[in-house]
């Protein structure tokens, strides 16, 4: 090899270096650029559930006030009422009940959000998980065409995982499904999906879903267009809720719907958390 061919391939290793040496800096800004704008989204992230929370906690007192001044008007502690005050007063509980499940829905999510949603497995049994559901729900299925129906699981174990957080899940798939349910009925029912899962069911023979809004049902603030909709006031939070409290539990949610039929929703969760090991060595 000749001296000029020589330096002309020292010439070109020299090109190609300082391309390399160009790229290697091009890159190297673009990952200080996603750093920072990682870092910007994380201070604007945290500073919207910090806003969240604190006005949703300071939404509280009030709506308490409310709550407690129309209370007494309705057990008429300071007179009778007339049949239209009566209904006005009622009026106010109903909204002021609404504006409290929207207050806990922007709090919950706040604090999923912000990372603040404490997990706390425990062993505990699926009839015990329905009799606590079937009883706070009974004194609020005041609709005699609607019933709610609980389906005691028999193939199922005990579970290890969070039932207070299940228990919440279950209860906005149930609260959504008597909303929208006006004939029929809501039934509950637990199925073991595999060796390590067990579904949980809510499914109702309400007015169903159109099938635009099925793939957007469970993102933040989503609401069906119907006229039962716009009648009952909500944040389009409880759904984004669930899922999300569903992914701290391990688990996945979906619902499938046709519409003037009804709606099932679902909520997939493992029997033992992944990380749960030592107290299922220690199971009964």
């Amino acid at each position: 090899m000749s001296a000029a061919q020589i330096a002309l391939l020292q010439a070109q290793v020299e090109q190609l270096q300082a391309e390399l040496d160009e790229t290697n800096r091009g890159v190297l800004a673009l990952y200080a650029e996603l750093d920072t704008q990682a870092e910007e989204l994380r201070r604007a992230t945290e500073l919207k559930s910090r806003f969240l929370a604190y006005m949703s906690h300071e939404f509280r007192t009030p709506i308490g006030g409310i709550r407690s001044i129309a209370r007494l008007l309705a057990d008429r502690v300071d007179g009778p009422l007339t049949d239209e005050q009566a209904r006005q007063v009622r009026f106010i509980q109903d909204t002021a009940a609404e504006f409290s499940e929207m207050v806990d829905d922007l709090l919950d999510l706040a604090k999923v959000e912000a990372g603040r949603v404490d997990i706390s497995p425990a062993w505990f049994e699926l009839v015990d998980l329905f009799t606590s559901l079937r009883g706070m729900f009974r004194p609020i299925l005041t609709n005699p065409d609607v019933a709610l129906v609980f389906e005691t699981p028999d193939n199922l174990p005990r579970l290890f995982n969070d039932d207070r957080k299940l228990a919440q899940i279950l209860r906005n798939f149930i609260s959504n499904a008597l909303k929208f349910t006006s004939r029929g009925e809501v039934r509950i029912t637990a199925v073991r999906e595999s060796a390590e899962r067990a579904r949980f069911s809510v499914s109702d023979t309400g007015i169903g879903i159109a099938p635009e809004f099925q793939g957007a049902i469970f993102q933040d603030f989503v609401q069906v267009d119907s006229p039962i909709q716009k009648r009952l006031r909500g944040t389009g939070l409880g759904l984004s809720l669930s899922k999300r409290l569903a992914e701290l539990l391990g688990g996945n949610v979906g619902m499938e719907s046709t519409p003037g039929v009804g709606s099932t929703f679902w909520v997939s969760v493992p029997l033992h958390l992944p990380s749960s090991e030592s107290a299922r060595e220690a199971a009964p």
